[in-house]
């Protein structure tokens, strides 16, 4: 069947990636389509590239953007509903903007036997968040995830994809605010130099 063309059950039968089109847009996705495109282009000729351009797209825009969907459906010739299928299947393919910092607290049987729920409980208690949200600032985000491999060292955590065990609430806050105020003065100093 040529390219593009219609199956008689209504999906698209090719399995090849189209072009990506780079169209300005009144509301501003020039940058995400930029994104998407690249991404694309970098698994073109791959067979089933949809995963592996999802994690291309969440890596540069912490996210999955609205309109990305039904984009990378059309481009894939896949249907929307198997886009977003993969999308809310993967936890870290987020459909919003994390927080500044990511928090993110194992919830596994080894890190459960040693405290992990309580941790969580402390945890967003004392930043303010619930558990698989955003504060309300976009300061942070605190998700809880089933195993980081880290099982001997439990509790254990990642935050800004950096694992850390043996975690109290406490050390996961003051490493939080670390990461924050570092950030605040990063851009502080980025302003500064601009």
């Amino acid at each position: 069947m040529p390219h593009g063309m219609a199956h008689p059950t209504g999906r698209r039968h090719d399995t090849g990636v189209s072009d990506v089109r780079l169209e300005s847009s009144p509301d501003g996705l020039d940058q995400t389509r930029r994104v998407v495109a690249t991404a694309v282009a970098a698994h073109r000729g791959e067979r089933g590239p949809l995963l592996a351009i999802l994690h291309d797209v969440v890596a540069e825009l912490g996210h999955v953007p609205d309109g990305v969907v039904a984009d990378l459906a059309e481009q894939l010739n896949l249907s929307r509903a198997e886009v977003h299928g993969v999308v809310s299947f993967y936890k870290d393919l987020r459909t919003a903007p994390p927080g500044h910092v990511v928090v993110q607290l194992c919830r596994g049987e080894a890190c459960q036997s040693v405290g992990a729920e309580n941790l969580v409980e402390r945890v967003a208690e004392a930043l303010g968040v619930t558990p698989e949200a955003t504060r309300d600032d976009g300061a942070v985000t605190l998700d809880e995830v089933f195993c980081l491999g880290n099982c001997a060292l439990g509790p254990s955590g990642r935050l800004d994809g950096r694992l850390h065990g043996r975690l109290t609430a406490d050390r996961v806050v003051a490493l939080a605010e670390r990461a924050l105020a570092e950030r605040a003065l990063a851009e502080r100093a980025r302003q500064g130099a601009s």
